[in-house]
């Protein structure tokens, strides 16, 4: 595919996102009938998608039009190039600029120009909230937000060390190296697309996971023979994190939605892990645990750059729902705690309202609990955005 067609395809997948697709679903069903577009073809459409949907508010004001076309036209603007010359309706590229396109990129404003919440793609009714959770960091976390993640692997200490996954990797072509926010967390810098293929990942001495994630599950009490639950496990990436610190512990996996858990037993054989998955109502059965955790659903707002859409699609009711399901989720966890355990509260949100407040709340309405420590994760570090509360339950019965 010739550069304008990849725009071209990327302004169609955009288009059916705004009708109504998720932009997953709308790329899927794009490749399916696109037998032409090559794996680098592909990937390609896929980075101007994300990019457009990361930057929806800024490149609809810089392109004219919140449409798929004004959206590729306000990223193009942005990075400097020049949109006629790949707007030009040849072969498949995008028809050639309108009058009316040609004047507003005559006369747009430069991204400096707009005003602060379109320029940082904010949504408006969350800049407050945003403001008074980050303060002074408001501004410099929007401006990453906007930008593609890093891509962050996690060494699996029982497979080998740091420098040896490094070594592995290099030698299939990945260059990848340390990264402060935990011990064990690599930060890949050039072939990350080959990760999934690689020896090093295959074999289990490699797993995908955000480096803030990483430091969530570092921070967590291990010791031999301890029960371990993580309630909302999703994939289990930090279950496989805490089995690999702590070989010696039980470790169970939960989640509301099952499915999500559907790779977990392929990802804990690869890694050599043992993990029993419990389904609904196996975590009353199963417990008490000396640990568990809860990384509740949130409104994602440390993680939009890997999730996009979340910024666009979260409302003040949304919040509100979230709000509850996560007091829900606490007190549930609680009661699955040993005396003198221990609960670990998680979100990848930036909002205090789902972090601290949440906490304030929960132990204003439980007895026996006591705050043991919090850290806060800004994606300023490099990572997603990521909140921690490690709560200890007492020893006598509550």
């Amino acid at each position: 595919m010739t550069p304008g067609a990849r725009l071209a395809a990327a302004i169609g997948i955009l288009d059916a996102h705004r009708g109504g697709a998720a932009a997953e679903a709308a790329l899927t069903r794009w490749g399916r009938t696109s037998r032409h577009a090559g794996a680098g073809d592909r990937l390609a459409v896929r980075d101007l998608v994300y990019a457009a949907l990361r930057c929806q508010r800024s490149h609809a004001a810089l392109g004219g039009a919140g449409t798929g076309r004004g959206l590729i036209l306000g990223g193009l603007v942005e990075a400097g190039a020049d949109p006629a010359a790949l707007f030009t309706g040849e072969g498949h590229a995008p028809a050639p600029l309108t009058a009316a396109e040609r004047a507003h990129l005559a006369a747009g404003p430069a991204l400096a120009d707009l005003p602060e919440a379109v320029a940082l793609d904010c949504p408006d009714w969350l800049v407050p909230p945003l403001r008074d959770s980050l303060g002074g960091d408001f501004a410099p976390v929007m401006r990453i937000l906007r930008r593609r993640a890093p891509v962050f692997l996690r060494v699996n200490l029982r497979k080998g060390d740091r420098a040896g996954a490094v070594a592995a990797l290099a030698a299939e072509g990945i260059a990848a190296g340390a990264h402060p926010l935990a011990a064990e967390a690599l930060e890949v810098v050039a072939g990350a697309r080959r990760v999934q293929r690689s020896a090093a990942y295959r074999s289990g001495l490699v797993e995908l996971q955000d480096a803030s994630s990483q430091a969530v599950a570092a921070e967590l009490p291990l010791r031999p023979g301890a029960r371990v639950l993580d309630l909302c496990a999703g994939g289990g990436g930090k279950t496989l994190a805490l089995a690999a610190r702590e070989p010696g512990a039980r470790y169970f996996a939960h989640d509301a939605a099952p499915a999500r858990m559907r790779d977990l037993a392929a990802r804990a054989a690869r890694a050599g892990a043992q993990v029993t998955r419990l389904g609904e109502g196996g975590p009353e059965v199963a417990g008490p645990f000396e640990l568990v955790l809860a990384d509740v659903p949130c409104s994602g707002t440390g993680a939009w750059r890997r999730q996009p859409e979340a910024k666009w699609t979260l409302t003040p009711a949304r919040l509100a729902a979230l709000a509850v399901t996560q007091a829900a989720i606490l007190d549930r966890a609680a009661r699955l705690v040993a005396p003198g355990g221990l609960l670990a509260y998680a979100t990848c949100s930036l909002l205090a309202a789902e972090n601290r407040a949440a906490v304030d709340a929960f132990l204003d309405r439980s007895r026996g609990w006591n705050l043991m420590r919090e850290r806060h994760l800004s994606p300023l570090a490099g990572g997603d955005g990521f909140f921690l509360a490690l709560l200890t339950r007492e020893t006598r019965p509550i």
